[in-house]
């Protein structure tokens, strides 16, 4: 019993960070089972059942606050879950560990994001065209095969994109993101379910963890609404540094979370993450007052 609630609470802390910033659900979810021994298919297999409920209501919640654009749904949903199936399936038969370093090369993306977001200045955002099908579908494919072999590469692999990308808002690539994983999370489940077997799957843990889920995401949804474009795509890009560094310094150089120098390593990325995230709160400020003044300096006409 102990074991669900701290589940439940995994769940909750992991769908307000995804919900917020679009990756990190499975993740971490699947980081807590695979510590306590659950092997890689069935942890993965566990954690996309939850999010079969967890994303319908952040979709929900996301749609009602207008961070969705249907649009991109549309053409990313289906090549996901797809993309989600047959990676189950291969899953199935293979070391999901396998695919955590490669998929930690969207480091290099991560940084793009800030850089992107950073050098705005005092600039407002302007995104005039959005992401074509060309570009879309195949990312969705990547994606899904992505997010059912290593637990969690859906927002991963298609936050990072889309941000790096520029042609849809930050609120709205994290809202599409969420919403279109509905689909990803049934397509991985129904591959789990073909590879493994209803008796290799536990479903309360995935219970758990949707309890946990489900109370997080209308909040995380909120934030999103509410978090001006510029800050929420450099705290997007910074996490995205962030849990990648990890990955890549266990997986390629053998740092786990023992290592006092990978300790020392993202507690630097840490900080310099939260400084950047402070300057562009500051510059967001200041480009709003800067705006009050000048609206208030124009003439007015009788």
């Amino acid at each position: 019993m102990r074991s669900l609630v701290l589940l439940g609470f995994v769940g909750l802390i992991a769908q307000l960070v995804d919900g917020s910033l679009g990756m990190a659900y499975g993740v971490t979810s699947s980081t807590m089972l695979l510590a306590v021994g659950v092997a890689p298919a069935a942890a993965s297999a566990a954690v996309h059942f939850s999010e079969i409920g967890t994303t319908l209501v952040s979709g929900a919640a996301h749609w009602k606050f207008g961070n969705v654009d249907w649009r991109t749904v549309g053409i990313l949903a289906v090549p996901g879950g797809v993309g989600a199936f047959f990676g189950a399936t291969f899953l199935s038969g293979l070391d999901g560990d396998v695919a955590a370093p490669w998929v930690a090369l969207l480091l290099s993306l991560g940084v793009y994001v800030l850089y992107r977001f950073l050098r705005l200045g005092g600039r407002r955002l302007e995104f005039k065209s959005r992401p074509s099908a060309l570009f879309l579908a195949p990312m969705g494919v990547v994606a899904g095969v992505m997010d059912a072999i290593g637990g969690g590469g859906w927002g991963p692999v298609g936050t990072t994109s889309l941000l790096s990308s520029g042609r849809l808002e930050p609120r709205k690539v994290v809202g599409s993101i969420d919403t279109s994983e509905f689909v990803v999370a049934i397509g991985a489940s129904a591959g789990f379910l073909v590879g493994l077997g209803s008796a290799g799957i536990d479903f309360a843990w995935a219970l758990a963890l949707l309890a946990g889920g489900v109370v997080a995401a209308p909040i995380a949804a909120w934030i999103v609404r509410h978090l001006a474009a510029r800050v929420l795509g450099v705290a997007a890009g910074g996490f995205i540094v962030l849990t990648n560094a990890q990955t890549m310094m266990a997986g390629w150089f053998g740092m786990d979370e023992t290592s006092s120098t990978g300790w020392v390593v993202i507690g630097a990325l840490a900080l310099v993450w939260f400084s950047l995230i402070a300057n562009a709160v500051s510059a967001e400020r200041a480009a709003k007052r800067r705006a009050a003044e000048e609206e208030e300096a124009e003439p007015v006409t009788v």
